[in-house]
């Protein structure tokens, strides 16, 4: 189940799975937002375009994301959504952990990754970040 919504509302729980994460290159754009744990999402695939990764719905039962959990108030979700491009880079759905939990995850068109890999373990890291 996803619900797009790319207005700023009252916050919640956000699925990071690039360079938002922690140790990522981007991860001071979460600064002062408590870290929720590790989750993964069913029903998106991950492709690589170099400086970040993005998340495109897919129809296969076995595509699995990875990533972490932010808890995040409306503001700091706002800023976020400037972050992220949405809704022109991005689009902010709502999925649901299979713990029943809703989150907010950003997600890409498939257009946008027609001619970039796959990453098939659902796990991106930014090469920066490794040397």
């Amino acid at each position: 189940m996803s619900r797009s919504n790319a207005a700023p509302d009252s916050g919640g729980l956000v699925f990071v799975y690039g360079s938002l994460k922690r140790g990522q290159s981007e991860h001071r754009q979460l600064e002062g937002s408590p870290c929720c744990g590790a989750a993964q999402l069913r029903g998106l695939a991950l492709y690589d375009l170099g400086p970040f990764p993005m998340a495109i719905a897919c129809d296969e039962p076995q595509a699995l994301l990875h990533g972490e959990l932010y808890q995040l108030d409306g503001k700091q979700l706002a800023r976020l959504d400037r972050f992220e491009g949405t809704p022109r880079l991005y689009e902010r759905q709502q999925q649901t952990l299979a713990d029943g939990r809703l989150v907010w995850v950003y997600v890409g068109r498939a257009r946008q990754v027609r001619h970039v890999p796959r990453l098939s373990s659902g796990v991106w890291q930014d090469r920066k970040s490794t040397r």
